[in-house]
């Protein structure tokens, strides 16, 4: 993993790892450091088979404002800036949507006190979200006068194309229920007490999903092969790769033997 990072902070406990995001004194907003930080250290986990799921929540409360609009101001304090900067920058945020999108492993949004902008993004881009039932949601952008350009997709991939033009056209505020019923969040708990809890239970029932599964099935999920031919033969040589692999023949023998495969079975805590 990266070496002590100063905007995030890190633990494992057996083959899960929790990210928080640590800018609480500014309801974590994405700093441009905090977005190097979380895409180095989604990166560095990537390949770790060890791990098996990630939850991404917010220190202090919240889980994240979206961008920091104080680096936004301090760009312009000495003129116009380089248009290359603002691209490389925007560039970079695109990388951790997707690098997190990507993930070979399942992540776990834990959203409380509210997801804004980028930080609805970040969400849109787990494959599990839970929020309490007091948080907040907006994609505030172009109130800013700026789009939600990086984030677009993975908004558009929740709710559809009809949605999506409301929510980021009009920026509405709403709440978690509401969140739910669009598609954008996936369930809604009483406090934060109830989601910590409800973390514990997903990770319990993720453990009896295979690992090489996870990262085949999500794979298949977001190929972008627009031949339907092609699509079926993607399909079709990935479920022969996990079905001949050893993970596959473990999982077979398990269900006739009527046991837990080894997967299932609980890993050691560390940190």
């Amino acid at each position: 993993m990266i070496e002590k990072p100063e905007t995030i902070e890190l633990t494992r406990e057996g083959h899960w790892v929790t990210i928080r995001l640590n800018r609480p004194e500014q309801r974590n907003a994405m700093s441009r450091q905090m977005t190097a930080e979380l895409t180095n250290a989604l990166q560095d986990l990537r390949d770790d088979r060890s791990v098996r799921g990630i939850t991404l929540r917010g220190n202090g409360g919240w889980f994240c404002a979206g961008g920091d609009l104080a680096e936004f101001k301090s760009d312009f304090q000495s003129g116009p800036p380089d248009r290359a900067d603002v691209e490389t920058a925007s560039r970079a945020a695109g990388e951790l949507f997707h690098t997190l999108n990507t993930m070979p492993k399942v992540t776990l949004a834990l959203i409380e006190g509210g997801a804004m902008a980028g930080g609805l993004g970040l969400a849109c881009a787990c494959d599990v979200s839970v929020a309490t039932s007091d948080a907040v949601f907006a994609l505030t952008e172009t109130t800013l006068g700026i789009p939600p350009a990086q984030i677009a997709p993975f908004v558009r991939a929740r709710v559809g194309l009809a949605k999506a033009r409301h929510l980021m056209l009009t920026a509405p505020r709403f709440g978690a229920e509401e969140a739910v019923a669009m598609g954008l969040v996936s369930s809604v708990v009483s406090d934060a007490s109830a989601l910590e809890a409800e973390d514990a239970n997903l990770r319990d029932q993720l453990r009896r999903c295979a690992p090489g599964a996870v990262a085949a099935t999500k794979g298949v999920l977001l190929s972008t092969h627009n031949d339907p031919k092609a699509q079926v033969a993607h399909a079709a040589h990935t479920f022969a790769d996990c079905i001949l692999s050893d993970e596959g023949r473990e999982g077979i023998t398990a269900f006739f033997e009527k046991r837990p495969p080894l997967w299932a079975k609980p890993a050691e805590s560390t940190t």
